[in-house]
């Protein structure tokens, strides 16, 4: 089907206010990171041009490249952790369970709610003295279990991954549930009637036919991660002992806190590379069609 000229310019017309808002408030800020990050500047005496010194004091800065190991356990807890949830869910919901209306709103409530609420909220399940958990462990006498999950630097981590994976099940399991309801049942019954069996009909038809939508929820995963900054600011702040800080935290501790708005641009746009290498190298693995 041709466009004529005059349904061009209404196109172009139409998406001009969003391309404008998207260059102002993404790509200009990206090429601003790129300018500063070459730069030693306290964000207020003139700057001074260092070329790459940033990257190589990041590459020297164990802080960093613990920040950067707990980025990659986010990463991959989100892939190995959500992702897999939310479609077991996702599948099991498509099956018109009684009560899957439910299921779904209460699903996806967590994604709605405001982080600084979820924080507060899981900071006093996980409390050390009269939280949730370790009240329950006492209860049925395991106290010897109990810990300070937020103040051990061996399972802060972990307490926050939980929660972390509890908060965005939600968004992908609507995702997949969306992308399942869209399978022509044609193909499913098909199936049933050559006597194939349930799980062959999900391994060999549902997933291959959703392939797509589980590779964009592994980026949507994979970018998320890399930006996650507020839930943990709010738990841990990225102690104990910068045991949870992940590189968006540290960025803005250096940035703001410190002043160092060159350091601090030199590690958005690490993040930014980070996060390109990760989605190709999803795109090369995850992209290939399950037959």
């Amino acid at each position: 089907m041709k466009i004529n000229r005059t349904a061009k310019i209404g196109i172009f017309l139409g998406i001009l206010p969003a391309l404008i808002i998207y260059t102002v408030f993404a790509i200009l800020p990206i090429i601003q990171s790129f300018f500063y990050s070459l730069m030693e500047w306290d964000g207020f005496a003139e700057m001074k041009f260092i070329g790459l010194d940033n990257f190589v004091r990041l590459f020297n800065d164990p802080i960093f490249l613990n920040s950067v190991k707990n980025n990659i356990f986010v990463v991959i807890a989100s892939i190995f952790g959500q992702v897999p949830i939310a479609l077991i869910i996702a599948i099991l919901l498509n099956r018109k369970l009684k009560g899957g209306r439910i299921f779904r709103t209460v699903g996806f409530l967590p994604v709605v709610l405001s982080t600084v609420v979820i924080s507060v909220t899981w900071s006093l399940v996980y409390n050390s003295r009269y939280g949730l958990i370790n009240e329950l462990l006492r209860n049925i006498g395991l106290g010897f279990l109990a810990h300070n999950w937020l103040g051990d630097t061996k399972w802060a981590m972990m307490s926050v991954l939980i929660v972390i994976i509890w908060q965005f099940v939600g968004l992908y399991l609507i995702i997949f549930l969306a992308a399942l309801q869209n399978i022509p049942q044609e193909v499913l019954e098909a199936a049933k009637i050559d006597g194939a069996p349930e799980w062959m009909i999900t391994w060999k038809i549902t997933i291959p036919m959703i392939w797509d939508t589980i590779l964009v929820a592994v980026i949507l995963c994979i970018s998320g991660s890399l930006k996650t900054f507020d839930l943990i600011y709010n738990m841990t702040n990225g102690g104990p002992a910068h045991a949870t800080e992940v590189m968006a935290i540290y960025m803005f501790n250096e940035t703001f806190k410190n002043l160092n708005y060159g350091y601090g641009s030199a590690i958005s746009v690490f993040i930014f590379l980070f996060s390109l290498i990760l989605i190709m190298i999803t795109r090369k693995l995850f992209g290939r069609n399950l037959t």
